[in-house]
């Protein structure tokens, strides 16, 4: 029956092509067989009429509430939706008042009420959409935040570790020099014999009584002092300028151990023991580094 009506008044009964279209679908449905059976001068026109108001007011009520929801859920997330904020329903819920209130209901008002309920629905349809895409912004705003902050933490934490790296080196340096210049002021104690094996026993005993290193570290700083200058006290490198048994960069830096660094095998053993002890901790570390790079 319905269909019929709607034939007869032209109305289409394919499928609606948006929500908004949907939305008054059925008050459209309502008001086609009112103005079918208005025509025909019957009772029942009053009645589908009053039907189609109902509807409509049921549409309203939907939009409204749906406007309302996408408002707050603007508000609540803050966020820049690059337009208005609200969908303004004021015109809708005035007709939508005025199909309650009028004394004689006219189709014109059930229709004012379908057109303003797809201006509505479509407004809130846009601003959801408007939001959702500030929404994706914003995530993306975080996700750039949170690298750059991962990326400066990632820096200062590379800084921190090479200021300590440069801290202990520091450090390591002044106690080796601490080292060397502590040595400088000990009486040596020597067997005045500047020949090779007198050198070694007085180095033999002197690394015994001043660092309490054994005969194993004795075998290193042998092997070492074979290979730098055969603990020859005269010992000296041309190419490099290196002087004397321990084969100290320049020569004059034993003077710190003793005035007769040129001349006293004792004088350079002590400032070479220092020297060991300071840098790589005991002869078998300094002989251990030389025979990695060739030198200590």
């Amino acid at each position: 029956m319905t269909l019929g009506l709607l034939a007869t008044v032209g109305v289409s009964a394919a499928a609606p092509t948006s929500e908004a279209e949907a939305t008054g679908l059925y008050t459209n449905f309502a008001l086609a067989s009112y103005t079918a059976a208005a025509e025909q001068g019957s009772t029942a026109g009053r009645e589908q009429l009053a039907n189609a108001a109902d509807l409509a007011a049921a549409d309203a009520d939907e939009a409204i509430a749906a406007a309302e929801k996408i408002a707050a859920a603007v508000k609540k997330a803050d966020l820049d939706v690059k337009g208005s904020t609200s969908v303004d329903t004021e015109d809708l819920e005035a007709a939508v008042s005025n199909l309650s209130t009028t004394f004689i209901l006219a189709a014109a008002d059930v229709e004012d009420v379908a057109s303003l309920v797809d201006t509505v629905t479509e407004e809130t349809e846009d601003l959801t959409k408007r939001l959702k895409k500030a929404k994706k912004v914003e995530a993306a705003r975080i996700a750039e935040e949170k690298r750059k902050a991962e990326e400066a933490a990632r820096k200062a934490a590379e800084e921190k570790a090479a200021a300590e790296a440069a801290a202990a080196q520091a450090a390591a340096s002044s106690s080796s020099s601490s080292s060397s210049s502590s040595y400088s002021s000990t009486p040596v104690a020597s067997t005045g014999d500047n020949s090779p094996g007198g050198a070694q026993a007085t180095a033999r005993s002197m690394m015994k009584s001043r660092y309490g290193w054994g005969d194993g570290e004795f075998s290193c700083l042998v092997s070492l002092w074979n290979k730098e200058s055969g603990w020859n006290y005269q010992a000296y490198n041309a190419s490099s300028g290196a002087f004397g048994i321990p084969q100290a960069l320049p020569g004059s830096k034993m003077a710190t151990a003793g005035a007769d660094w040129q001349t006293s095998a004792a004088t350079q053993i002590s400032w070479g023991l220092g020297y060991i002890a300071g840098r790589y901790g005991t002869p078998c570390g300094a002989w251990g580094h030389s025979q990695s790079y060739g030198w200590y």
